[in-house]
């Protein structure tokens, strides 16, 4: 089970674990990761924009790819677009697990490309009334990097 939002209002990280998790007996270990925004060199907003369809199409491979790779036995992903303050949550994954490696894994696993690879523009606002769009971080392409490694890496084992 996989769900998968792009949405403009705040969500409830208890609400939402609470619907991964109900009347499962098979979940042994839930992952978690709240992105949340935070007020650097004076930041009064972050605005995310996105193409509705493509986006949520582009995040659902990320999380069929989790799927493929980890025994998971649920996942939500909630991503928020529109004006964002400091302190307000930016993105939810949860993944759920028999055992909690898989689990946390695959939150590591999903976050790292969702910060790459899910089409988002993002426009960070400051108090002085200027305003710049934000351009990749070659941090977040190396921590993505580590997966195709991690992939390359149990493939020639197996051999």
């Amino acid at each position: 089970m996989a769900r998968v939002l792009v949405q403009d209002a705040p969500f409830d990280i208890a609400a939402e674990t609470a619907a991964l998790t109900a009347g499962r007996t098979d979940v042994g270990g839930v992952g978690s990761f709240l992105g949340v925004c935070r007020a650097d060199d004076g930041l009064a907003a972050l605005v995310l924009e996105h193409y509705p369809g493509m986006t949520e199409r582009a995040i659902g491979r990320i999380v069929d790819q989790a799927q493929a790779r980890w025994p998971l036995t649920g996942c939500t992903v909630i991503h928020r677009v529109g004006r964002i303050l400091p302190g307000e949550g930016i993105v939810l994954v949860l993944t759920a697990s028999a055992h909690r490696a898989a689990a946390l894994e695959a939150c590591a696993f999903l976050i790292d490309w969702l910060k790459t690879s899910a089409p988002f523009w993002k426009r960070e606002e400051f108090a002085a009334g200027t305003h710049r769009w934000v351009a990749a971080r070659a941090e977040d392409d190396a921590a993505t990097a580590r997966w195709t490694q991690d992939a390359a890496a149990a493939g020639r084992a197996k051999a």
